[in-house]
C-alpha cells in the first residue's frame, strides 16, 4: 500500500479503489457485498441463480473483514 508523506511528516491513508467499490458498510457495521458474474456468459445459469446475482451477502471471514478494512479505512 504506498502511502506518501504529508509536509508534517504524518503518512496519508489512501484508500484501495477496488475495495471500496466491492464492499459496503451497514448502518449496523456490518460488511457486506455483492456476488460476481453478472456481465456475461450467463446463458446456461439457471434463473433462481441469476435472480439472486443482485443481492447482498454478509462477509462472514474475521481475517476478510480485517484486511479489507485495513484496505479501505476510510470506507463508510
Amino acid at each position: 500500500m504506498p502511502r506518501k508523506a504529508k509536509a508534517g511528516g504524518k503518512f496519508k491513508l489512501k484508500t484501495h479503489k477496488a475495495t471500496s467499490k466491492r464492499f459496503r458498510l451497514t448502518g449496523a457495521g456490518k460488511l457486506v457485498r455483492t456476488k460476481g458474474g453478472k456481465s456475461h456468459l450467463r446463458r446456461r445459469t439457471s434463473k433462481r441463480t441469476k435472480a439472486q446475482l443482485p443481492e447482498m451477502h454478509e462477509v462472514k471471514g474475521r481475517s476478510i473483514i480485517k484486511n479489507v478494512k485495513r484496505l479501505a479505512p476510510n470506507m463508510e
